[in-house]
């Protein structure tokens, strides 16, 4: 028997098995916070369906490893309801922690994660903090959000705010298939983005992470949607609908920024060096893009608040459909420009002038663009473009695409490595079709979202994807 005993032992190891791990049912704070105090790798702590009011917030300092998280869970999917003025504390040096399935209501700016915290998950949560202040926090590096839910905001604040350490902003994070929908307009107040990826002191250091798959209706906090104040940022396949309000690349470098949807909305503003902004869609904005006109020069020596010149940029690959205003630079008082900005391969059907420049672009590349039925061609070089119909048709998602047929098939000018994908998340092969849209029989990885795609109400659970 004993024999028997340590055969099975060793089998467990062997199969990376935690025979010390628990599943743990609490019925109150004070039962969840005791276990989580106890609470090893593998650990499966559930707090019974109900409302629960805190007075402090629940402290979580411990360590699960990537096979043997530590999971605190609803014991369903938005049965539990946390109000009161307290909720999920992340500490250093808590790793591989799971919070999954929650209503939080208690008061803003109480779920976070600070620095020295890593590889934990907030998921299949729904967010509708009072007060001002943030939704949700994120301050250490490799953390995941996805599947959340971020709802009805009417206080300053965000949904969702992105630091870090010192001049490093959080890392290699994974932001996706999250919710985040009507946050009151906060009358011009600035601190109310929907979302916001970093401060100015973070700005020049790069974060590599990738947010994705996110769906924003609805939002008007403030003149700023998503804010990215960070370098070396991805964002890509998100759909914004209805959103007065502006997605901007305000401090930093080297983002890329692709496959995104935009519907009336004031579309994408850029400031920084060396963006790549390409196989986008952007339909009844005003404007759709904005190259923005610089207050000073960081590599310079300007300081880090400062509306840094856009030098180096790509707008490449784009589809503009109806927007009032469709690619422009808007006028600052002594502004600097931008500086070798290439805009190249879009197509621009319907709406106002195809671009409206005010301010100095020096060094420009415009080539390989599609116009029709707009104003007029305005700021365009003559040189930079072709008066044709590009033949799109309507999709059932509401887009307009290329059809077979197309004279934007297979005529891209120029060479662009980095143009990979297209809006659907296919692949593009040479030689290039013109805009957003890559005609292809490949599946497609991506498409407009819509309420059902993300956020808590997919019941969803641990999902799928890999980073």
């Amino acid at each position: 028997m004993k024999k028997y005993l340590f055969a099975l032992f060793i089998m467990s190891l062997s199969t990376g098995a935690n025979v010390f791990a628990k599943s743990i049912k609490v019925s109150s704070i004070v039962q969840l916070q005791e276990a989580i105090k106890q609470a090893r790798g593998g650990d499966m702590i559930t707090l019974a369906n109900g409302v629960y009011t805190t007075t402090a917030d629940i402290m979580v300092d411990r360590k699960g490893t990537a096979q043997q998280p530590i999971t605190i869970g609803a014991e369903s999917i938005g049965g539990v309801e946390i109000t009161g003025t307290g909720g999920f504390n992340l500490a250093n040096p808590a790793t591989y922690i799971v919070i999954e399935g929650f209503k939080f209501t208690h008061s803003a700016s109480r779920a976070k994660t600070a620095n020295g915290t890593s590889f934990c998950r907030w998921t299949n949560n729904s967010f509708e903090t009072p007060g001002d202040g943030e939704n949700l926090t994120i301050a250490g590096s490799d953390h995941e959000v996805d599947y959340n839910s971020f709802l009805n905001k009417n206080a300053m604040g965000r949904f969702i705010a992105i630091r870090g350490s010192g001049n490093q902003i959080a890392e290699r994070l994974w932001i996706h298939h999250n919710y985040f929908k009507d946050h009151k307009n906060q009358g011009g107040a600035n601190g109310a983005e929907a979302f916001q990826f970093g401060l100015s002191g973070f700005s020049l250091s790069p974060s590599n992470s990738i947010v994705e798959y996110n769906l924003f209706e609805d939002c008007a906090g403030e003149n700023e949607l998503l804010s990215i104040k960070a370098s070396a940022v991805t964002v890509r396949f998100n759909t914004i609908r209805n959103c007065p309000a502006q997605f901007t690349l305000r401090h930093g470098n080297k983002c890329q920024v692709y496959g995104n949807y935009f519907f009336n909305t004031p579309g994408l503003r850029f400031f920084g060096d060396d963006h790549a902004i390409f196989s986008n869609y952007f339909e009844n904005c005003k404007p759709a893009i904005t190259i923005g006109n610089g207050g000073a020069e960081v590599a310079d020596g300007a300081p880090l608040t400062s509306h840094d010149r856009p030098d180096r940029v790509l707008v490449a690959f784009n589809t503009l459909v109806n927007n009032p205003q469709n690619i422009v630079m808007t006028p600052r008082s002594n502004g600097l420009g931008a500086t070798y900005i290439t805009v190249a391969n879009n197509i621009i059907q319907g709406g106002g002038p195809a671009a409206s420049i005010t301010g100095p672009l020096t060094n420009p590349s415009w080539e390989g663009n599609i116009l029709f039925k707009v104003n007029d061609a305005g700021n365009m070089p003559a040189t930079a473009f072709k008066m044709i119909d590009p033949r799109l048709d309507k999709a059932k998602d509401g887009t307009y695409q290329l059809k077979t047929g197309s004279p934007a098939v297979n005529i891209a000018s120029g060479n662009f490595p980095q143009v990979t994908v297209d809006m659907h998340g296919q692949q593009r092969r040479s030689p290039l079709d013109v805009g957003a849209d890559e005609i292809s029989k490949e599946k497609a990885p991506a498409n407009v979202l819509q309420p059902g795609d993300v956020g808590s109400n997919t019941g969803k659970i641990f999902g799928k994807e890999e980073h």
